[in-house]
């Protein structure tokens, strides 16, 4: 199940929800309890490869890092 934001209009907060895509179900602040919230565009992480990629060395070897 995807992951959701949601703004809070009265307080800011900011909550996120497991929901299904279809759900019309309203979520309250888990602040201040309003149920007046807006969805907001959030950031996502996608890993790719395994960690024996992500071990690896800098492609460029000017990587700081070893």
């Amino acid at each position: 199940m995807p992951i959701y934001e949601y703004r809070c209009k009265e307080c800011g907060h900011v909550t996120a929800f497991l929901k299904k895509p279809n759900s019309r179900k309203a979520h309250a602040c888990k602040d201040c309890g309003s149920k007046a919230t807006e969805k907001v565009f959030s950031t996502f992480a996608a890993q790719v490869g395994g960690a024996s990629e992500s071990a690896s060395s800098c492609p460029t070897g000017t990587c700081p890092l070893p």
